[in-house]
């Protein structure tokens, strides 16, 4: 029943990523966490992160929109890449899943606002992002909120942010491996084989779920996924 369950949330978030380009964490992190262990969903999480937008950037048959500033976020989420694992090691399980919680609603946050953001860049908010993305990436895999953000400020267009997203998820996975396996804290979960079958059918199904999320019931889909996942998730933090 676990294996299913988790089966099951990797899924659901993979299709939400592949559908909208955003979410695969929001959704997956606090099912994985309650399902697994904080550990083992975080490194479950770094493995489906590397397939899911390595499949996005690779398998689309379009050239992908990467913004110059990704190498900057993801130089500056290095040492966050490494407080992250630090509190991943520390922490207890249930100040995690809170944790994870908290990023659900920054993430539901990002598309209430959507492209209604209007933010002045300025010189800390790239390291801010990269670093508070990459500690969140090792603590409990749901990095993307902070990235939003910020690209959210930058004026980058859907194409620009789903393209760069992915392409800063690669290198932060790549970076976190290493990161995990000297914390000691990278735990392959038995049944990986099992989720990263379900991370593949939820990509294409996303797919085919891109053409019929039109309008309101696309953003009606991903408000009502994310509210259900922040509650899961700051219900396991509490209880």
């Amino acid at each position: 029943m676990t294996v299913a369950l988790a089966a099951l949330a990797v899924f659901l978030g993979a299709t939400l990523q592949s559908a909208t380009g955003f979410g695969f964490s929001l959704v997956a992190a606090p099912m994985l966490f309650a399902l697994l262990g904080p550990r083992e969903a975080v490194s479950a999480g770094v493995l489906l992160g590397l397939l899911l937008n390595g499949l996005t950037l690779a398998t689309e048959r379009r050239r992908p929109e990467v913004l110059g500033d990704a190498w900057r976020l993801v130089a500056w989420s290095v040492p966050g890449l490494v407080l992250g694992a630090l509190a991943l090691r520390e922490l207890p399980e249930r100040p995690l899943s809170a944790l994870v919680g908290l990023a659900v609603l920054a993430g539901l946050a990002v598309r209430l606002r959507g492209s209604k953001v209007a933010v002045r860049l300025r010189a800390w908010h790239a390291p801010a992002a990269g670093a508070t993305s990459g500690a969140l990436a090792t603590a409990n895999s749901v990095s993307g909120p902070p990235l939003a953000f910020y690209l959210l400020g930058r004026g980058a267009t859907p194409a620009a942010m789903r393209d760069t997203l992915a392409a800063v998820f690669i290198a932060q996975s790549l970076l976190a491996l290493p990161v995990l396996l000297l914390s000691a804290t990278f735990r392959v979960p038995a049944a990986v084989w099992a989720l990263l079958a379900a991370a593949l059918a939820g990509q294409l199904a996303g797919r085919r779920a891109f053409a019929w999320l039109r309008g309101e019931r696309h953003e009606h889909a991903v408000l009502a996924v994310l509210v259900l996942s922040a509650l899961a998730a700051l219900a396991a933090g509490v209880l």
